[in-house]
């Protein structure tokens, strides 16, 4: 599904160039549950925007579903971004004077689906992520937990291919952290391919395959398993 090859991506800083990512080489397959570890600096979030359609590669290529996405206007990645990618970011970014159910219609918006489908459809999946009583609730009547399932509806609404998440548990506790975990490897199991952004190894535990990043190359690459 996701191919990298040969992937730069270079920033000026200062009238001098930094290389965030390095020639990388990458291919996630349909379904899979990986993790990109590495230290700050390491390119792990430039590498999670190129594959979000976030951001494009300087030079190299990258590939979903075998279509080259490089030379892509941004008007083209935000539409593969609204039909075939949700995210999930640890402030959960949820607007505090919707209720999570306005929170949750809100790409099904952008994706010109009428009102009643939009609320029929934003009510399937907060019950999907257990809050199908919580969903006249604001953001500021909610639990940290229960915001991040509210983002985590919000970014299977529009029924992605592919879920990216960028340190989903870092403003939780550890029990809520396991609980939010438990979702996305139930998510996984039930056929999404999820790639998860962290620096915390026992959250990283939860997926089959670790990349790890360092000074904007991958090392030690991991077999899925």
């Amino acid at each position: 599904m996701i191919e990298l090859n040969k992937v730069m991506r270079t920033y000026e800083l200062g009238g001098q160039p930094v290389h965030a990512l390095k020639e990388v080489d990458l291919t996630i397959g349909d379904g899979e549950f990986v993790a990109i570890m590495g230290a700050s600096g390491s390119g792990k979030s430039t590498l999670m925007n190129i594959i979000g359609c976030l951001d494009k590669p300087s030079s190299g290529t990258y590939s979903l579903e075998g279509v080259e996405l490089q030379y892509y206007s941004d008007d083209e990645l935000a539409d593969v971004r609204n039909r075939k990618i949700g995210f999930v970011f640890q402030q959960f970014n949820l607007l505090p004077r919707m209720t999570a159910l306005e929170n949750v219609m809100l790409p099904l918006i952008y994706g010109g689906v009428d009102r009643e489908r939009r609320s029929e459809r934003a009510e399937r999946y907060l019950k999907l992520v257990g809050l199908g009583d919580r969903v006249q609730h604001r953001p500021s009547e909610l639990s940290g937990g229960q915001q991040q399932r509210v983002s985590i509806a919000r970014a299977l609404v529009n029924q992605p291919q592919i879920l990216l998440a960028d340190e989903p548990t870092g403003a939780l506790d550890s029990s809520t952290s396991a609980e939010i975990m438990n979702l996305l490897d139930e998510m996984h199991r039930d056929g999404l391919t999820v790639i998860l952004v962290t620096h915390d190894q026992e959250v990283a535990s939860y997926a089959k395959r670790v990349i790890r990043l360092k000074d904007g190359l991958v090392v030690n690459p991991e077999i899925p398993r």
